[in-house]
């Protein structure tokens, strides 16, 4: 299924039945006065998280839903049925906007939660209500009120633990599908992601953590260059972000240090607090040269960059230290606060 992360669907919620004008005729009763029954509640739409979706793809055939409306009151104080409410599931770390007022409506993040996008209209009083002792006879009933309308961008969220950075080449696929069952496109040109992937890592037994690769970045992104920097939001909810750099690229003249430094601007124009975040260093394909001359090529690429965080040297093809990265990884996120937790930290500093 194609992967698809936005979407704008529409959602109407049902309106409320109208109120009965009725009267109580009954043998020996001749004035049974009013009976008329309330309309019912038009039914409400929600979003709901479902484990297992991964793309808004299915938004891309049905656009529009509307849920029942109530139906009318009845006779002998009888109230309308209420329309029944309509659940639509969306992946977990779907996050809902109104359209027209840019309002986030909820951010969906567990499986089962749900959130009220759209309620249902009120159902109408029947005659009943308008009774007094100067009107004994109401002939009056409200019709039932309109259930709410609106359109809705939904964004999507990779929910995920671990996210790869870096450059097109730079090996973030290669690493992904070495460390975890993830299969993504790996090829020797530039920009074969073409959209994220999800991998789960398993390090030892009950131990295991979620790694997203995302398509690479390149200088300028910000300003639409290459894929652009759409797919860095799915980064946003990632608890550690690994910066490969490619020791041995095929342009003779590109300069590692320079690209990282690139990749780095660009985070933080996409978003401060994500460029805040804690980032370490993954020098990759030290297999492309000889022990002496990689070592002294990531020496020098740390100098340069004035690294003071963890560094790695790996190499994805031939499986070389990914063991090791993956247990550092491992033990740092057991450190971590959980990502609920970490969420509702970063909430109550914004407030």
């Amino acid at each position: 299924m194609k992967f698809v992360d936005e979407a704008t669907i529409k959602v109407q919620a049902g309106n409320g039945g109208r109120g009965m004008v009725s009267f109580r005729r009954e043998k020996f009763i001749p004035f049974g006065g009013p009976d008329g029954g309330d309309g019912g509640t038009g039914g409400s739409i929600y979003l709901v998280a479902k484990q297992g979706l991964n793309t808004l793809a299915d938004f891309r055939y049905q656009r529009t839903f509307k849920a029942p409306h109530g139906e009318p009151g009845g006779s002998a104080d009888c109230s309308g049925r209420g329309g029944t409410d309509l659940e639509i599931q969306v992946p977990a770390g779907t996050v809902a906007y109104d359209v027209d007022t840019e309002e986030e409506l909820g951010d969906l993040t567990h499986d089962g939660e749900r959130i009220l996008v759209a309620k249902g209209g009120r159902g109408g009083l029947g005659n009943q209500h308008f009774k007094s002792s100067t009107n004994r006879a109401p002939r009056k009933a409200t019709p039932g009120y309109p259930g709410e309308k609106r359109e809705l961008r939904l964004e999507l969220k990779l929910i995920a633990d671990v996210g790869l950075l870096g450059l097109p080449n730079a090996g973030k696929s290669t690493l992904i599908s070495v460390v975890s069952a993830a299969r993504p496109r790996i090829a020797d040109y530039p920009f074969t992601t073409l959209h994220p992937n999800l991998g789960v890592v398993y390090v030892g037994a009950h131990q295991s953590f979620v790694m997203a690769d995302i398509p690479g970045l390149i200088e300028g992104a910000a300003e639409g260059a290459g894929l652009g920097i759409r797919f860095l939001k799915h980064l946003q909810r990632t608890r550690l972000l690994l910066h490969l750099v490619d020791i041995a690229p095929p342009d003779p003249e590109a300069d590692p240090v320079k690209d990282a430094r690139a990749i780095a601007a660009e985070l933080k124009k996409f978003s401060p607090e994500l460029a805040a975040r804690e980032r370490w260093l993954v020098l990759n394909k030290i297999d492309l040269m000889p022990h002496a001359e990689a070592e002294k090529r990531c020496k020098e690429i740390v100098r340069r960059l004035r690294w003071k965080g963890p560094v790695f040297r790996i190499s994805g093809a031939t499986r070389q230290g990914t063991q090791e990265l993956c247990r550092h990884v491992m033990q740092r996120l057991e450190e971590f606060p959980s990502a609920a937790g970490a969420a509702s930290a970063e909430e109550a500093r914004g407030r």
